[in-house]
């Protein structure tokens, strides 16, 4: 029979859309489970990979001394413990000393071989496989991608942790497309920059809004719906508050195993959406695409193989 805490923590799993642990199960694949569900922040990743790699010793550690070896403070502690589902600390401690006792037992059976890294892998993979069976339906990403190379000039936006992705998009984009304009800072900035996308002629703008989600990212958004701009989004999530103000969404999953998050399949979405913007114009593609290469050659950009 399961204790009121682990009943508080599978309900939690359930509405999350998170797996219980399964009883049988390694503890390593118990506790990867048990913290895999919500989206915690780099902080609290840190008190679950201490958690998983040190678990028969972690489990038996007051809240002091588990802040202390893991680096944080006591209420960095409390918070990780109702984020994964559980009132407190000392309810998700008896979870965490159930499963630390089955480890001592070997009643777990054969414990899981991969380490964090290969986990983290093994995710990414997962997410990608996810992404295929979306791309069995390519028709959306061809229109967006029509669209996407039609609009003149065209924006792509990211923000704090989507700086990145936007700006491999944005550097690719520019040679095939005559006029990409980069956004990657918010406030009254980005705002100045999507109105005069806007009133430059462009019709679309491209975003990027990876986890955790800022409110600047979604202001930025609305400004460009506002002004008359719609807005393709690529994120993780298919609903909530982006989602719904974006006219467009493509949701693929990031990699959380890690300290902070991995984007292979954003990425990949990211080159689809590229590969479809050439496809649109296969003429001014190949016409640009010659002559950067004549301007590469010229100023020597490459080193030669």
């Amino acid at each position: 029979m399961s204790s009121p805490q682990q009943a508080r923590a599978q309900a939690s799993a359930i509405t999350s859309g998170k797996a219980v642990p399964a009883a049988g199960a390694a503890p390593t694949s118990q506790l990867r489970e048990l913290f895999d569900g919500p989206r915690l922040s780099p902080g609290q990743r840190r008190i679950a990979q201490y958690l998983i790699e040190h678990i028969t010793e972690a489990a038996f550690l007051s809240i002091t001394e588990l802040a202390d070896r893991v680096g944080v403070s006591q209420p960095s502690v409390t918070r990780f413990a109702a984020a994964v589902g559980f009132s407190g600390y000392p309810a998700l401690r008896e979870k965490l000393q159930s499963i630390a006792l089955s480890t001592l037992a070997g009643g777990a059976g054969e414990e899981d071989k991969a380490n964090e890294l290969q986990a983290a892998v093994d995710a990414e993979i997962a997410n990608l496989e996810n992404l295929r069976r979306d791309f069995a339906d390519p028709d959306q990403i061809i229109r967006v991608g029509r669209e996407l190379s039609r609009s003149t000039p065209l924006t792509v936006l990211g923000l704090r942790i989507s700086v990145s992705l936007a700006e491999y998009f944005g550097y690719a984009a520019r040679r095939i497309h005559p006029d990409v304009r980069l956004v990657t800072r918010g406030g009254s900035v980005a705002y100045d920059a999507l109105l005069q996308c806007r009133e430059a002629g462009g019709t679309w703008v491209l975003a990027f809004a990876m986890p955790r989600h800022s409110q600047e990212t979604l202001q930025a958004v609305r400004v460009a719906r506002g002004a008359g701009l719609k807005v393709a989004l690529v994120t993780d999530l298919a609903l909530g508050p982006l989602a719904d103000e974006a006219d467009i969404t493509f949701a693929t999953g990031t990699g959380s195993r890690l300290v902070f998050d991995s984007y292979a399949a954003p990425g990949v979405m990211a080159a689809a959406l590229l590969q479809a913007m050439t496809d649109a114009d296969p003429e001014r593609t190949q016409a640009r695409l010659e002559k950067y290469e004549q301007l590469s050659d010229q100023h020597q950009f490459f080193l030669k193989d």
